[in-house]
């Protein structure tokens, strides 16, 4: 009897925790869907264009050039002069879907797809929004030196 009581002790615990299926690392999925908001990381491919990301590629087919990134962060290829002609407007391109983990160096962020949906309870994983564990959460500014 003690044998089949030490096993089943946390039966109920587990069951619970497989049917949230919250994430280990909840910074590194792409959407949440924990609530009713239902959020999703987006990416600026503007901004990869801009920086000059070595993740960037560009290809020439029909006539036009085409850009995507070769991690798969978004997997949309883009008509370079089209988003090019967008980002000198006021608005900019825009964001594109995050089909990954977001790499250091992408202009990302959480957009709340159902905005209007939250209740009482706020955020069910609020994980999500934080910074990946490669980005830095702090910058240094000044550094002082020991002169012994």
């Amino acid at each position: 009897m003690r044998a089949t009581y030490a096993g089943e002790h946390n039966r109920f615990v587990h069951e619970a925790a497989a049917e949230i299926g919250i994430p280990l690392r909840a910074q590194d999925e792409v959407e949440c869907r924990h609530c009713a908001v239902h959020c999703e990381k987006v990416v600026y491919p503007g901004a990869c264009v801009r920086m000059a990301c070595p993740f960037v590629y560009a290809y020439e087919a029909w006539g036009r050039t085409y850009m995507g990134c070769l991690q798969k962060v978004f997997d949309v290829e883009i008509d370079l002069p089209l988003l090019q002609a967008a980002e000198a407007e006021r608005g900019g391109f825009g964001p594109v879907r995050a089909r990954r983990a977001p790499l250091p160096m992408c202009d990302v962020e959480v957009v709340e797809t159902y905005a209007g949906r939250e209740d009482e309870l706020g955020c069910r994983n609020p994980e999500f929004h934080e910074l990946p564990r490669e980005r830095a959460t702090f910058r240094v500014f000044a550094r002082v030196d020991d002169a012994r």
